[in-house]
């Protein structure tokens, strides 16, 4: 269509003509998207194809190369305890596809994790690590985020400008080759060891209140031990259901992550002012396995949340089977 070159239509022109360049430029330098304090939604399907999603499909691909084989048998088992839980490579992977649709990508995302400080619970870190790089860590033992809002302000600031975020946390729990909840192979140690071990100490004391005739401590006031203290207490509103629960180790990770998923809400609400362009959150319980398998996560949450903290989508449809 030709144009009377009118000083109007000239600006229209020359700004659809920079506008074009612009969409080039960024395609060529894996940078899909456009600054904007209120623009949530990517940029073209297109673009994105050419950049953010070829760059994570390979490093996902890239980060699973020297994992364990699935065993159907024991995949089985670990789901007749903890329905809809997936290996931790169909995790990453739907996740990275779905956030990609959004525009995150391993150059413009901040990971941010609140996992208990169990070595196993370093797995699922360094699985995400291989797409977004490392991790800012906000958990303590059991997973809770005691880093509290300071920690969440701290991690707010390194967020990429123009950039996003995905905050992956919840409590871990093991389970043994032959369907032990609770319990957890570990590489070069003979013991079969708790998993997790906070949760289980945490659990024990609060039975010993609801199930008999123990006393609360002030242990939360000991600075030696106080995130072992705060675990307690945190847990103990969920004494009785746990008490009436068919399978304790199994029901105990499920009460662990609500008390875990209300800190982390407010905390993210309190400092939604410095999320940017948005924020993933992915909670659920994490499965550690013993060392020949892989290890699972059941997904409970996975919200994409703007700048004044409010959901934009629940995107847990995105991870189901």
């Amino acid at each position: 269509m030709n144009y009377t070159m009118t000083d109007t239509t000239m600006t229209d022109t020359l700004s659809g003509n920079v506008e074009a360049m612009y969409l080039c430029a960024a395609a060529a330098l894996i940078i899909g998207y456009l600054a904007s304090a209120t623009a949530f939604a990517p940029l073209s399907s297109t673009l994105r194809s050419i950049t953010c999603d070829m760059d994570v499909a390979k490093k996902v691909k890239e980060t699973f190369t020297n994992s364990s084989k699935p065993d159907a048998d024991f995949e089985k088992l670990v789901r007749s305890n903890f329905p809809g839980a997936l290996s931790n490579k169909d995790l990453v992977s739907r996740v990275v596809d779905t956030l990609a649709s959004k525009g995150y990508s391993g150059s413009n995302t901040l990971l941010a994790t609140s996992f208990c400080c169990d070595e196993l619970a370093r797995q699922l870190e360094d699985d995400f690590n291989g797409i977004y790089g490392n991790n800012f860590n906000l958990g303590g033992l059991a997973g809770f985020p005691f880093a509290g809002n300071t920690g969440f302000g701290a991690m707010a600031a390194h967020i990429p400008d123009n950039g996003y975020c995905v905050i992956a946390y919840g409590p871990h729990v093991g389970i043994t080759a032959d369907g032990t909840v609770g319990k957890v192979e570990r590489s070069g140690i003979e013991l079969v060891d708790n998993c997790c071990g906070s949760a289980i100490a945490a659990s024990n004391y609060v039975k010993g209140i609801t199930d008999g005739g123990a006393q609360i401590t002030t242990k939360i006031q000991e600075f030696t031990d106080f995130q072992q203290g705060a675990v307690q207490e945190l847990i103990l509103p969920h004494g009785r259901r746990l008490s009436d629960a068919e399978n304790r180790m199994v029901e105990l990770p499920y009460a662990l992550y609500e008390s875990q998923d209300m800190l982390m809400s407010e905390i993210v609400k309190t400092g939604s002012t410095g999320i940017k362009r948005g924020i993933a959150l992915l909670g659920g319980v994490q499965i550690n396995t013993g060392p020949d398998t892989l290890d699972y996560f059941v997904p409970l949450r996975f919200d994409f949340i703007n700048y004044r903290g409010e959901v934009i989508e629940d995107m847990l449809p995105s991870l189901k089977d």
